[in-house]
């Protein structure tokens, strides 16, 4: 018989929130937002030297991760930390780090 492995719902996220951390872009949007309250799309894309559509895609998979939130302000797009998902990531990568 095979054996099933079941993972861990605090498993999965970790893994989530990891791959959303995954690429230097999104690193650098990270430690950018999380040093200051909010930053518009159009400020972000004048400092990376990415396309437009590039950071969007950056932008949204640490979105979709719940890393980040995104407001609506036309004709741009502010974007902030989310502060609740950001504390759950640091804690769930201090439990693994520390495991």
């Amino acid at each position: 018989m095979e054996e099933t492995i079941v993972f861990t719902e605090e498993q999965v996220q970790t893994a989530r929130f990891a791959k959303a951390m995954g690429h230097p872009v999104r690193m650098y949007v990270l430690e950018l937002l999380n040093k200051q309250a909010c930053c518009y799309s159009g400020d972000l894309s004048e400092v990376l030297p990415i396309a437009k559509s590039t950071l969007s895609q950056h932008l949204k998979e640490l979105k979709d991760a719940g890393l980040i939130q995104g407001e609506i302000e036309a004709p741009k797009i502010k974007y902030c930390i989310n502060r609740e998902n950001w504390a759950k990531a640091q804690d769930l990568f201090r439990r693994f780090l520390n495991s």
